[in-house]
């Protein structure tokens, strides 16, 4: 099948932090990030295939230790605008590199600057993409009047055994204390979206995490409900 509206994209990113924090310690991180991306669009006129695929790859120094870190996340789609509703189908399922305590170098990949809500409703304030492996079934629906609305569902892992959970932001919220479980929980949410007109939208999200083995053995491992209501204005 030929993806004639595929578009490639590649990137190197250098960074320095001078109090870097992860499970193994804080200290000077010197990290460059490598990476390729190749996306093609949501169908807007016939039912189509999407994607959005990137692998990244990062190395440097963290303390006197190197950085030998990575991540591959990817986003698969399709939509149907000549039917009612202009459904939405799509899943992604992305993986990042934890650290390993028996190494000298860091394997705890940096996500530098992550989009929260990528992650789903509860990215904000729960597990980010950090050490992690998840799954991520998504379905969008659009309504006249410019409504639109999700549902989706993510379940989450934690890659190495040896690293703990990060919050979306990068910063430690859950060490591994030698727990062996590797599942983090999951998060079903709902958004609902209106566009009043080309400068203002209001935003309503709901969604529950519920905690899972990891969490509960390194406690406390309690459930989460959230929701929150938005407003924004585009000049």
């Amino acid at each position: 099948m030929g993806l004639p509206s595929s578009s490639p994209e590649h990137q190197c990113l250098p960074t320095r932090q001078e109090q870097a924090t992860f499970e193994r310690g804080t200290a000077l991180e010197e990290r460059h990030t490598l990476g390729a991306r190749i996306s093609r669009p949501v169908a807007t006129e016939k039912p189509g295939l999407d994607f959005d695929y990137e692998g990244l790859w990062q190395f440097g120094t963290f303390g006197s230790g190197n950085i030998r870190a990575w991540t591959v996340a990817s986003e698969t789609g399709y939509r149907f605008p000549t039917v009612r509703l202009k459904p939405r189908l799509s899943a992604k399922a992305d993986i990042s590199s934890g650290d390993h305590s028996n190494s000298k170098t860091l394997g705890t990949f940096n996500p530098l600057f992550p989009k929260g809500n990528y992650f789903g409703v509860l990215a904000t304030t729960g597990p980010g993409p950090i050490n992690f492996i998840d799954v991520h079934p998504h379905v969008e629906t659009t309504f006249p009047h410019g409504v639109t609305v999700s549902v989706d569902w993510i379940f989450q892992w934690r890659e190495s055994l040896q690293d703990g959970v990060y919050a979306v932001p990068g910063f430690l919220i859950r060490a591994a204390d030698g727990s062996p479980s590797r599942f983090v929980g999951h998060r079903p949410g709902t958004e609902i979206r209106w566009q009043a007109n080309r400068h203002v939208w209001f935003q309503a999200d709901y969604g529950i995490f519920y905690a899972g083995k990891f969490l509960k053995e390194t406690q406390p491992g309690r459930n989460l409900n959230y929701w929150a209501l938005w407003a924004g204005y585009k000049f």
